[in-house]
């Protein structure tokens, strides 16, 4: 391997956009990062004016050239930026020049605000959640006591009525008890190791499909896909993702079957792709998987969005507000984020989880 070669892999595994302009500002190269961030690939940029990139940024690269022409480094915090295919990013930029034989260059490093506040909003999320479910927990084992109590009482009255019709009331008590016996069980759920083996993500999904395939049928609710096949095998625990997706996909059937919908036809896709040097919960992977689950609902509560991954928090008045909770729980078992974009008409649950590199090359 040449160290041209050796560098431009360096380059590629870094986490900050990296962009190789000359003493004119067009660019000669630009790292992957900076390829994802920008949405473009180094060769479709490749003598492009950076003013072609980042348009109607004159203000900016009157700095990037003022910084060139003086030989001196220039950092700007806090920048949007809105690129040549309309996407506008939020962004910290430095621009340093160089001095490559004789001919003069500059290296612009680029930091994504938003990716910075996504690994900032998983981490506050997964430690609130981890010390919610351990009240939860805590709280669920007092509420189970008192509950045996109350059936181990009803069945009692029920062998002193034997034969009255007060039993039907005895009977009450003990089913009712019985079933937020059941309710505590599913909150707390049952803290067991996934079994993790080698799997295709898009099995997963065809089963999840599958499952609610009967259940949207006659509803008004059509159910997609639009996959990725050059994602690799995935190390994770099949049953549990099935669970954590099937959670995600009845939650938008239920928002289209709602009241509030004002279309006549709901849609459900199940999305995925590939991503590149993605960083998920401040680990660095060169390569993940992403699956979308997305629905044309009428979107979640601008209240609540906050806090859907928290245990009995719910937009319906009838849900128990535990699906989402379980699901947050499975996809942090596998090293994996999940987040979810909403308002009227759109709403977009985002599953990221790493592949592993024994995946990437076995």
């Amino acid at each position: 391997m040449t160290l041209d070669n050796v560098y431009k892999r360096l380059l590629d595994n870094l986490q900050t956009g990296v962009m190789l302009l000359d003493n004119e500002l067009r660019l000669r190269y630009i790292n992957m990062a900076a390829e994802n961030l920008l949405e473009m690939s180094d060769r479709k940029v490749n003598q492009l004016f950076i003013g072609d990139v980042f348009i109607n940024a004159a203000e900016d690269i009157n700095e990037m050239q003022a910084a060139l022409n003086s030989n001196s480094s220039y950092t700007k915090r806090n920048v949007e930026f809105c690129l040549l295919h309309g996407k506008t990013i939020s962004v910290d930029y430095s621009i340093n020049p160089l001095d490559e034989q004789g001919e003069v260059q500059a290296l612009l490093e680029i930091n994504s605000l938003e990716h910075a506040n996504r690994i900032n909003r998983e981490e506050s999320l997964s430690s609130a959640h981890a010390t919610t479910r351990e009240l939860v927990r805590g709280l669920a084992h007092e509420i189970k006591n008192p509950l045996g109590g109350i059936r181990g009482a009803a069945q009692l009255l029920a062998q002193e009525f034997s034969g009255n019709e007060l039993t039907d009331y005895t009977n009450v008590i003990i089913e009712e008890a019985d079933r937020l016996h059941r309710l505590v069980d599913r909150l707390i759920g049952t803290p067991k190791p996934p079994d993790m083996q080698d799997i295709n993500i898009h099995e997963v999904l065809e089963r999840v499909r599958s499952l609610v395939a009967a259940e949207v049928n006659g509803c008004g609710i059509e159910l997609t896909r639009d996959y990725d096949p050059s994602i690799p095998p995935i190390h994770a625990d099949a049953e549990q993702l099935i669970q954590a997706t099937l959670n995600i996909v009845r939650n938008a059937m239920q928002s289209l079957t709602s009241p509030d919908v004002d279309h006549t036809l709901g849609k459900i896709l199940l999305r995925t792709r590939v991503l590149r040097n993605v960083t998920i919960r401040s680990t660095f992977h060169r390569l993940a998987a992403s699956i979308e689950v997305i629905d044309n609902g009428p979107g979640i509560a601008p209240d609540i969005i906050d806090s859907i991954f928290y245990p009995m928090i719910s937009g319906r008045a009838d849900g128990t507000g535990l699906g989402l909770s379980i699901t947050h729980g499975i996809i942090n078992q596998h090293r994996g984020s999940i987040e979810c974009e909403s308002k009227p008409g759109s709403t977009r649950f985002t599953v990221v989880l790493p592949v592993s590199d024994s995946t990437l090359f076995a």
